[in-house]
């Protein structure tokens, strides 16, 4: 039996995420920006009492949830849903998170460092504790540490007391799309030949993975700023790699044993080989190869 319309409409909204909600959201109230100011006015007025009514209505729906055994729990995993934590911040029933007031406190401060060529973003927040990276110009300049100490931990310090220690990190991404990151060191003059390999969302801190590309398999590692990139082939017979055991940046070949450093191709086992490298960058989000033949 088919559905009724409503009920399919409902299921088609449950099942989209909160941007595409958003985008909706914002689609209908551009609808208004033409209209007489009567027309608007009203359609405000009747917009905020619909957002009173829902407010009042989530507020007494969650005092009446909070006596029952084992609802803190649940109301705190549902709040952990975007599209509910969004709804009731609008609402104001929940408080912003600490790391959203950082961010407050970080807009602040960012039209002066754009106005610079740079930006600030915001790392991790565990309070006392907020982690932040200097992005565009800001990043490597000479007075990005007055700029870091006179404005971002200041404005943060300010804004969010609890915050009572603010550390700049460096490390990759960021920036713009074609920002260079890093480079390996022999191929720094090299400006064609490079492919995508991966995202470097898909490669985190002291991960290693393989990758195929061209029909080679190659295996990337990442070491904090730097990353590299190997043949995916034991230089003793040519045996992947891969499945061998990974530990402290050393891989060794399941097949015979043979120990290789992932960060320099160094075989701990036959210091007369090594892996075969090739170059690898970073730019913006992406992990680039350019594979030596």
């Amino acid at each position: 039996m088919a559905r009724p319309a409503e009920s399919v409409a409902s299921a088609q909204t449950e099942e989209r995420g909160l941007d595409a909600l958003l985008r909706d959201v914002a689609a209908l109230e551009a609808l208004g920006d033409d209209w007489p100011e009567a027309q608007r006015r009203a359609a405000e007025a009747r917009v905020r009492a619909v957002d009173a009514l829902n407010a009042e209505a989530f507020r007494r729906l969650i005092r009446a949830l909070k006596d029952l055994p084992g609802s803190a729990a649940v109301l705190r995993e549902a709040a952990a849903d975007e599209v509910v934590y969004a709804v009731l911040r609008r609402h104001g029933i929940l408080k912003p998170s600490v790391f959203e007031r950082v961010e407050a406190a970080l807009d602040g401060i960012r039209p002066t460092l754009a106005g610079h060529g740079g930006d600030v973003e915001l790392v991790s927040v565990e309070p006392p504790l907020a982690e932040v990276r200097f992005l565009g110009a800001c990043d490597g300049c000479p007075a990005s540490m007055l700029t870091f100490h006179a404005g971002v931990t200041k404005a943060i310090r300010e804004g969010v007391p609890e915050i009572v220690e603010v550390r700049q990190v460096k490390s990759l991404g960021g920036g713009t799309s074609d920002s260079v990151h890093f480079t390996s060191p022999f191929a720094a003059g090299l400006s064609d030949g490079w492919r995508l390999a991966v995202r470097l969302a898909e490669l985190p801190d002291g991960a290693t993975r393989a990758v195929e590309l061209e029909g080679r398999s190659l295996l990337l590692s990442r070491f904090g700023e730097r990353v590299t990139c190997f043949e995916n082939a034991c230089a003793h017979l040519g045996l992947p790699l891969d499945d061998g055991e990974i530990e402290a940046g050393l891989i060794t070949c399941a097949h015979h044993g043979f120990r290789y450093s992932l960060e320099s191709g160094e075989c701990l086992t036959a210091p007369e080989v090594q892996l075969q490298p090739h170059a690898v960058r970073v730019v913006g989000d992406r992990i680039d190869v350019r594979l030596t033949e």
